[in-house]
């Protein structure tokens, strides 16, 4: 028996071990928070300095 599942868990695909573990809600929400998140470090990279001087030049207005 558990020779039979070791030689599935190896012919079956990464994705589908994926799917498995976390679920279709799962692998939407990793998805999603990744994009998200390679969003915000590209627009926070490319404004970083423009953002955090204006944050700091609120405080003393």
């Amino acid at each position: 028996m558990e020779e039979q599942i070791q030689d599935g868990e190896k012919k079956v695909p990464k994705w589908k071990s994926l799917l498995k573990k976390f679920g279709i809600g799962g692998i939407i929400f990793f998805t999603v928070k990744g994009i998200i998140t390679s969003t915000l470090i590209y627009f926070l990279g490319k404004n970083f300095w423009i953002i955090i001087r204006d944050y700091v030049s609120q405080w003393f207005d």
